[in-house]
Parts: C-alpha cells; sequence; structure tokens
C-alpha cells in the first residue's frame, strides 16, 4: 500500500504547464501559452525561463547541446545560453493553420517524436511525427487529433501513445533500430472505465507501468498495460493536470505539470507539483542524438 503525499515543487505559476522531463539533476517543461522554456531546480526551488516567441508544446535534451522544442512553428533547436534557433523541421506550416505541435519525446535510440494537435478539434487533423537522426522527418501516425503522450518499454520492444479524444493508451510493435511502429492495440480504455478527464501526458516506470496525467480530471494514475487495470490513483490540486514525468536522484519523485482553468477556485492551478512515497522509480529520459 502506498501512501503518496503531494505538494508544490516551484514557485512558477503557469498559464499552461506541459512537457516535463528529468535531465541533469533538472526538470525543463514548457508553459505553452506562456511561450516559455522553464527549468526548475527541485533542491532549490529556483526556477528559469526562457520566452521563444511561440507556443511551445514540448522540449528534449540535445545530446550535442541545447535543447530541441516544437510548437507553433515546427520543431526548432534552442541554445538557452545564446538564444540562438534553427529550424530542423516544419511539417505543417500552410496547409494547417489550426495546428501546432504538442507533447513528444525521445526514443530510446535518440529520435525525436513530436504530434500535432487540431485547436479547433478537427477529427484526423493532426499527425504524430518522427524526427531521424539524419534530420529527415517521417510521419509516423496520420489522422490523430489531440498527439499526447508517449513513453517506451525497458525492453524497447513495445511503445505507447495516446490520442487524447480517444481517451484511450494505443500500444505498437516499436523496432528500436529502424523506429518503425506496427500492430497498433489499446491497452487502456479510461472511457470504458468511467474515468474522469481525458488522457493527457504519460511517463513509465522502471516495472514497465505507465503514469497517465487526467486533463480535467485533477489527477495520475498508474496502469498495467498487460490487464488495462488502474493501479494506483494520485489526487492532484488542480484540475487541468497535463503531464507527468519520473525525476529526483533515483527517479523516485514523480513531477506533475498543471494549467490554469479559468473560472476555478484554484491557488495552486499552473504550478508544478511532486509526488513522493510511491515506491516505485521511473525510467531515464533520453536526449535527442541527431
Amino acid at each position: 500500500m502506498v501512501h503518496p503525499t503531494v505538494q508544490v515543487a516551484g514557485p512558477r505559476v503557469s498559464q499552461w504547464g506541459e512537457g516535463p522531463i528529468w535531465w541533469d539533476n533538472t526538470l525543463l517543461y514548457v508553459d505553452i501559452e506562456g511561450h516559455d522554456l522553464v527549468r526548475l531546480d527541485p533542491a532549490t526551488g529556483e526556477e528559469t525561463a526562457w520566452t521563444v516567441g511561440e507556443r511551445i508544446g514540448t522540449v528534449v535534451p540535445r545530446a550535442s547541446g541545447g535543447v530541441v522544442y516544437a510548437g507553433d512553428n515546427g520543431i526548432i533547436a534552442f541554445d538557452p545560453a545564446s538564444g540562438t534557433k534553427q529550424t530542423l523541421a516544419d511539417p505543417e506550416p500552410d496547409k494547417r493553420p489550426d495546428n501546432r505541435f504538442n507533447d513528444g519525446k525521445c526514443d530510446p535510440a535518440g529520435r525525436f517524436w513530436a504530434g500535432t494537435i487540431s485547436l479547433v478539434k478537427k477529427t484526423g487533423d493532426a499527425s504524430l511525427y518522427m524526427l531521424d537522426l539524419d534530420g529527415q522527418l517521417q510521419t509516423k501516425l496520420p489522422e490523430v487529433t489531440n498527439s499526447n503522450g508517449l513513453c517506451w518499454n525497458a525492453a524497447r520492444t513495445v511503445m505507447y501513445y495516446i490520442d487524447t479524444p480517444t481517451k484511450q493508451v494505443s500500444a505498437f510493435d516499436y523496432d528500436d533500430t529502424t523506429g518503425a511502429i506496427s500492430h497498433r492495440r489499446t491497452v487502456v480504455d479510461t472511457g470504458a472505465l468511467g474515468l474522469e478527464g481525458s488522457p493527457d501526458g504519460m511517463t513509465i516506470d522502471a516495472e514497465d507501468k505507465i503514469w497517465v496525467a487526467f486533463c480535467h480530471g485533477g489527477s495520475v494514475r498508474r496502469f498495467d498495460p498487460e490487464s488495462g487495470e488502474v493501479l494506483v490513483k494520485v489526487d492532484v490540486p488542480a484540475v487541468e493536470t497535463t503531464a507527468c514525468a519520473f525525476g529526483g536522484p533515483n527517479l523516485e519523485r514523480l513531477f506533475v505539470t498543471t494549467g490554469i482553468k479559468k473560472g476555478a477556485d484554484e491557488p495552486d492551478g499552473g504550478k508544478v507539483f511532486v509526488i513522493d512515497g510511491l515506491g516505485v522509480q521511473g525510467a531515464p529520459a533520453f536526449a535527442f542524438q541527431g
């Protein structure tokens, strides 16, 4: 039986916090609507923000230095130290003006996966893309609506994925050598389970169990992807719970980003929370190797 505790991890109030990733003993995350990349040092509570001038959906570290983010204007290499930017790919510049990049992560081989969202909720108008190590962009899944959480199992044979309006977590057979995905199936159906809120960001722990943040649901849940059952639920004091990532010295702390719900009486909405006492470790994150 776990007895988790939930507390605020930093002072910043983001309009819409998202995309947390633990790297170099700090938490990187984004404020989508605030147009900021943020770095939080949980040991001191100190936060540093860089304004990037566009909505920014996700960020990953880059092995060669700096970071790669995806947002309104495609996939961008960004050096926080100098402020320099380089566009690496922009698959939807003109044909889909109501789309922007949303969630994303690097796979174990260091390829960057990021998907778009239809801001007008046009079903099937968005896609999941993969930026390969040679800089080539591939469309991996067309006809999604709100591309969201991604993670991979420890054996590097399965990729989990969320297209939020489906209220499902899908699994794919994953080839770590090529990045190929196949054999899509549903492993968790949150709609069928009657769970409040919509599945948003996702991470995985060292036992290959998946953790999903529930937007509009104020909670994070741990699922067994083999059985589809809920193993743990932790309530978060912000209804717009957006994403989660393990961090801390032993990857034993679960950091959770949130957004501000308009009209809600939530003094801590938009803050980052940390959940301790879960009794499980997370899996390490991966940097972009291109």
